[in-house]
């Protein structure tokens, strides 16, 4: 295995883990902003829970374990698959730059969307 992908793995990894564990830890802290985006979702999918609280929970615990898998590199291209599906609405929640008014806010969140893409 290439250096590269040895302390790429991790270092990717650990950003999908620290979000993960603040899902995990306080889902209050996103839910008004996963709403929206939960919503929906949740009267599609009859599989996941009805509260968006336990949704971001369960979001934030994929994330944890597959950030775990892909940094220690055990199941990379499914983990990396799990995280992908997590990312999509994390992003579409948490950084609708369309929607700020103020410019430096809008500013800000367009830097956001655009690294969930870069890592997506």
């Amino acid at each position: 295995m290439s250096l590269l992908r040895v302390a790429g793995r991790p270092l990717l990894a650990s950003m999908f883990v620290v979000g993960g564990l603040n899902s995990v830890r306080n889902p209050e802290a996103v839910t008004p902003l996963a709403e929206p985006v939960v919503r929906p979702v949740t009267e599609r999918v009859a599989l996941l829970p009805d509260r968006t609280e336990q949704v971001v929970r369960l979001s934030g615990g994929v994330q944890v374990a597959a950030g775990v898998l892909l940094g220690l590199g055990r199941l990379p291209r499914l983990s990396a698959l799990a995280l992908a599906a997590t990312l999509v609405p994390t992003t579409l929640a948490g950084h609708r730059f369309w929607e700020a008014k103020d410019p430096g806010e809008r500013a800000q969140q367009r830097i956001h969307f655009l690294k969930n893409l870069s890592m997506l």
